[in-house]
């Protein structure tokens, strides 16, 4: 049984959240580091809300479980198991942190820095930039500490819902750093690197002066070739959720900005793509699905390899189609008639497997 903390003191609110306004984005027009220029116009200035209560305000609003348990709670990446239980908290309810316990997971929540804040000193509005500042258990967030984000090798340290800290995995799409990392669950990897992609466009006038380990000291690339690497494998593999496009929409009606690696997930890829180093089976530059979310019932895998199986797996863990040595037209093999929901896309190849989460309207 799960265990929830306090009072569900929240009712059922209904808000009619922004989706992306027409032309927002109709200056994004370049490619390279001229396009998040072009993004870092667009999204520059936002409403500063304030850190508290504005951030707790905002989350009430953006961070909520309508996915998972589906009962309104908070909704934290570092401990929310999309299978099995968890704890849970209620904004509100008198387990915010209040500087006590949080020696242990599930006794408090409070406001996770995605880029530790003594990177830029606590300075606004970074501080509490809530595309950028999540909630979150108070004592894995302390665990996390400062520790850039990636693969792990060997975990010194694993959580309630799966997430790890320890040495970094020197092989592979993590290759390039050798020291401790910490490592989320395979659900959230890509909201992470969409934050982290957000927070370098953001302030992209700023983030030269700041001295962090995932960080090249550059206003442009920003991230060093290993960080990089490790986020855009994130993003590809972990495509746009219905969670990440609900949560960028509330906090819009809130700050007035979005997360363009949310609304145009292709933008990332077109500024940063050119220095992915060892591609594998397992990014869009080999496999790729479109349309995600499908309106139609109808998806496209697309593959410069040959695909041994394709698998369409319910959330459930029902394989609901294997499709064996699928016959590619111009690279292409097309899924009709697929029923409404979430599904998992395995597809295997001899190079290896890669699983991919579709979503049909």
């Amino acid at each position: 049984m799960k265990k929830i903390f306090t009072l569900l003191l929240l009712g059922n609110v209904f808000l009619g959240f922004a989706q992306i306004p027409a032309g927002y984005y109709n200056t994004a027009t370049g490619t390279g580091y001229t396009l998040k220029t072009q993004l870092f116009n667009i999204i520059n200035d936002h409403n500063d809300r304030g850190y508290n209560p504005g951030l707790y305000i905002t989350y009430e609003t953006s961070d909520i479980d309508n996915y998972y348990e589906n009962n309104g709670t908070m909704l934290d990446m570092y401990t929310e198991n999309p299978t099995g239980t968890e704890c849970e908290y209620v904004y509100g309810g008198g387990l915010q942190d209040d500087g006590t316990l949080g020696n242990a997971e599930c006794q408090r929540y409070n406001r996770e820095h995605l880029i530790p804040q003594s990177v830029y000193n606590s300075a606004t509005p970074m501080y509490s930039d809530a595309h950028c500042v999540v909630p979150s258990d108070k004592y894995v967030n302390a665990q996390r500490d400062s520790w850039p984000f990636s693969k792990v090798n060997n975990a010194t340290s694993t959580y309630s819902n799966g997430s790890k800290k320890g040495s970094n995995l020197n092989s592979g799409y993590s290759a390039g750093y050798t020291g401790t990392v910490f490592e989320p669950i395979d659900e959230f990897k890509g909201d992470i690197a969409r934050m982290l992609l957000y927070f370098a466009t953001r302030y992209e006038d700023q983030v030269a002066g700041w001295n962090y380990s995932m960080f090249n000291g550059t206003n442009d690339q920003v991230f060093t070739n290993q960080s990089i690497n490790v986020l855009l494998t994130w993003h590809n593999n972990d495509p746009v959720s219905q969670r990440e496009i609900d949560r960028n929409n509330a906090i819009y009606v809130r700050q007035n900005n979005r997360n363009p690696y949310i609304d145009h997930p292709e933008y990332a890829m077109q500024i940063w793509g050119t220095l992915l180093s060892n591609p594998t089976f397992n990014t869009t530059t080999t496999a790729n699905i479109y349309p995600n979310p499908s309106q139609d019932g109808n998806i496209t895998v697309e593959s410069q390899s040959t695909i041994d199986t394709i698998e369409i797996i319910t959330i459930n863990g029902q394989v609901l189609q294997q499709i064996k040595n699928p016959t590619l037209n111009s690279n292409t093999y097309t899924i009709s008639n697929l029923p409404k929901g979430f599904y998992f896309v395995k597809i295997a190849s001899g190079s290896g497997a890669v699983t991919k989460k579709v979503l049909v309207n």
